[in-house]
């Protein structure tokens, strides 16, 4: 019940309804003038045209499938929504911004030669998949690290909060999601203090995925002495830029350890309170040298949110610990201002590159046919290719279309699982023992083409041992879906589903 009233009192109670009036206006507006102004041919000649532009494009199949539909059945409505939207590309000034954030970057991350060769005798699967983020993207690959893995946001946080407390130079914080509870007042409480200390603060938050937050708690926080921005702020305007999110989660603590994973600061988060059963996340924490990769990330996005005010990066370069567990490590970032679909690809990667098995936790299944082919010949090779989703869903319609997808993975012998305990938000490949990735992408249209994300690539560390017990041990908790599962599916709920599905990289 408070939830309910803090939502119905919220700024998405006033934003909502008056996005919703524009596209209304919006779409009335241009059918009026069509029919009064005699122009429905010009515009039907349009639609063609812009159909064979769709079809001809660089992009996703289902991407050109569902604007084709929308193009030749609305005419009216889907060409100048094509024109506005179609483009994925983000606005002039968020796009320029990052994109000078992202060259500044750049320049700062180094490969070093020792460590590749070193991994090519030792992990040369990690060697094969690394190259595609160091040679294209500029991320390299680090030897001295270790790292720990946390298989729900109850064993992350106490450890969160001790590392936060440790700071004695700079912290540095970005989330999709901040919550007002106890999560969040035990995390500024510390910061609080810590920019008394005199310790650097600085939070970067998506003001979107925080919208049930305060409008300008950023100014809360920057009174404090915490450094604080919103990303991309919410308008209540019918625009394409509110498409654009950063779902990252970073924590960067004095250029010596770092966390990412799926948890946000929220209490639900760490199951304290309970809104979709048991909420089942991952964390990892890494200490010394690819630090340095996620400090450079959350630097750039500060370097975007200020502006012409200059970040000087190699201030924060501070000596980390020497540590290491035997495993390599290549932090990465995934932006949709260029046309390299990083995180995409990397899971593209680690499908291909598995030989005996490949467990993937996502808390939705939404994969272009792309990676949808790839894990179905996978399947089809003889991989024991495994992916874990919820059984109570966060959003009913995202939860259907999830379900849709569950035929042509599991006629190609793809083992699918609900965990039925609750919502599943952790986001894990994991294959072989050897190779794994942890951090913020799901397998959506959203994390692969429209969000900021974030992960870590690692090889042959013992972390990824326990990520793969950590999913084996979820399993036994979850309900395996079958064929006769599948055959028991309405009729009407399937083409409810297909239809749905069709329309997933419109939104």
């Amino acid at each position: 019940m408070r939830r309910l009233l803090k939502i119905l009192t919220g700024r998405m109670m006033i934003v909502g309804p008056l996005v919703l009036l524009q596209l209304v206006l919006f779409i009335s507006l241009i059918w009026r003038y069509a029919i009064a102004w005699e122009i429905m041919p010009v515009i039907n000649v349009l639609s063609i045209i812009l159909t064979l532009h769709c079809i001809n494009r660089q992009a996703d199949q289902s991407f050109k499938i569902a604007w084709c539909i929308i193009l030749l059945a609305l005419p009216v409505v889907g060409v100048p929504l094509y024109m506005l939207a179609a483009n994925r590309r983000m606005p002039k000034k968020l796009r320029s911004g990052t994109v000078r954030a992202n060259e500044e970057m750049m320049d700062l991350l180094t490969m070093d030669e020792g460590v590749i060769r070193e991994s090519n005798s030792m992990a040369p699967d990690l060697v094969h998949i690394a190259a595609y983020g160091a040679q294209n993207c500029g991320y390299p690959v680090y030897h001295n690290t270790s790292s720990r893995y946390f298989r729900s946001g109850e064993e992350w946080f106490p450890v969160y909060l001790e590392e936060l407390k440790k700071a004695r130079h700079f912290i540095f914080i970005e989330f999709f999601i901040i919550d007002e509870g106890s999560v969040l007042d035990e995390v500024i409480e510390i910061l609080k203090q810590k920019a008394k200390e005199g310790v650097e603060v600085k939070v970067i938050y998506d003001d979107f995925g925080s919208i049930t937050m305060p409008w300008h708690y950023d100014r809360t926080l920057s009174a404090a002495g915490i450094e604080t921005y919103r990303f991309n702020h919410v308008r209540p305007a019918f625009i394409v830029q509110m498409n654009n999110r950063t779902h990252r989660k970073l924590t960067i603590i004095d250029n010596n350890v770092a966390f990412t994973g799926g948890v946000n600061l929220s209490d639900e988060y760490v199951n304290r309170i309970k809104r979709f059963g048991y909420w089942r996340d991952s964390a990892i924490m890494i200490k010394g040298e690819a630090v340095w990769s996620m400090t450079v990330m959350f630097l750039g996005m500060l370097s975007y949110e200020r502006g012409n005010n200059a970040v000087e990066y190699n201030r924060y370069r501070l000596p980390c610990e020497m540590t290491g567990d035997g495993g390599y490590y290549q932090p990465f970032s995934d932006s949709p201002n260029d046309d390299e679909a990083v995180s995409m690809n990397l899971h593209l990667l680690m499908i291909t590159h598995a030989r005996d098995y490949l467990y993937i936790n996502t808390p939705y299944l939404i994969p272009n046919d792309t990676i949808k082919n790839a894990l179905c010949l996978a399947a089809k090779s003889g991989v024991d290719v495994r992916v874990l989703v919820p059984h109570i869903p966060d959003k009913i319609f995202v939860n259907q279309i999830t379900k849709a997808n569950y035929a042509a993975l599991i006629h190609a012998g793809v083992r699918v699982y609900e965990y039925t305990p609750g919502f599943n938000h952790s986001k894990t490949f994991i294959s072989d023992d050897r190779l794994a990735i942890n951090g913020t992408v799901n397998m959506d249209y959203r994390s692969y083409y429209l969000h900021f994300e974030n992960g870590i690539l690692m090889s042959h560390s013992d972390q990824i041992i326990a990520m793969r017990q950590d999913f084996e041990d979820a399993l036994k908790q979850s309900q395996q879906i079958t064929e006769e599962d599948l055959a028991k599916t309405s009729l009407p709920v399937r083409l409810f589903r297909a239809v749905l599905n069709l329309f997933v990289p419109l939104v």
